[in-house]
């Protein structure tokens, strides 16, 4: 979810690139004026960019929380006193308006002060995280708890699994960071070799302005550059 100044600046900011970008293919003040239609398009992709890294930095914090609340079941605690502790430990690595502390200040306000039920209160945690590891782990607490198992061996054991999952992720999200960033280099190259030859040899281009076809190349120019940015962001998004 993205605030009211985060939309305002989004839509800023996304004018001002559409502007000078469809000025710079098509040389028309008129058609880049109108090219602000395209501004809820942005919005949406970058509340959609947001929310990605929202949970990429949940998922690592998640993973912080299993190793406290490993340590906590192997000492006998049940999961209130091992959130409690959890989020002690990870206010020492975190702010406190990180969203894994906000979510965790969240749950224990509902136990100990609405009297919620403890698998009320997870299932809402897991459902709205939309999160894999996290509703995984939350299934298989509460099936757990009910059934009367090991409590402390299947934890544990589960929440090797994840952290080991988690890791993985984040070292392919390394890899690939660079190649998210050459992506983004190379969908630019072609907006900057233009604008160095409208700069350098306007009239070797003044064609592709002036005339039905100049358009038409333009315009498919500008849909392939899209296209191939948005193919590369797929590529490189691999998940575990």
């Amino acid at each position: 979810m993205i605030t009211a100044k985060e939309r305002r600046d989004c839509a800023i900011i996304s004018y001002l690139c559409l502007f000078v970008t469809f000025y710079v293919f098509y040389q028309s003040i008129i058609i880049s004026v109108l090219s602000g239609v395209l501004i809820p398009v942005c919005l949406k992709y970058y509340g959609e960019e947001k929310a990605a890294k929202r949970k990429e930095l949940m998922t690592v914090q998640f993973r912080d929380l299993l190793y406290s609340l490993s340590a906590s079941f192997a000492a006998g605690r049940y999961m209130r006193d091992g959130l409690f502790e959890a989020r002690e430990n990870l206010r020492q690595m975190y702010p406190d308006d990180t969203p894994m502390l906000v979510e965790i200040s969240s749950i224990l306000n509902k136990l100990d002060e609405s009297r919620a039920s403890e698998e009320d209160v997870l299932r809402d945690f897991a459902r709205r995280s939309s999160i894999s590891d996290i509703q995984s782990f939350i299934d298989t607490y509460l099936i757990c708890r009910m059934t009367g198992g090991d409590m402390n061996m299947v934890i544990s054991k589960a929440s090797l699994m994840l952290i080991e999952k988690i890791g993985i992720e984040k070292e392919i999200k390394t890899l690939t960071s660079q190649k998210r960033f050459e992506g983004r280099i190379i969908s630019a190259m072609p907006i900057l070799v233009i604008l160095f030859l409208n700069f350098t040899s306007p009239e070797y281009i003044e064609a592709l302005y002036t005339s039905f076809a100049g358009r038409f190349i333009m315009t498919a120019a500008l849909a392939g550059i899209v296209y191939s940015y948005f193919l590369i962001m797929k590529l490189v998004r691999i998940e575990v």
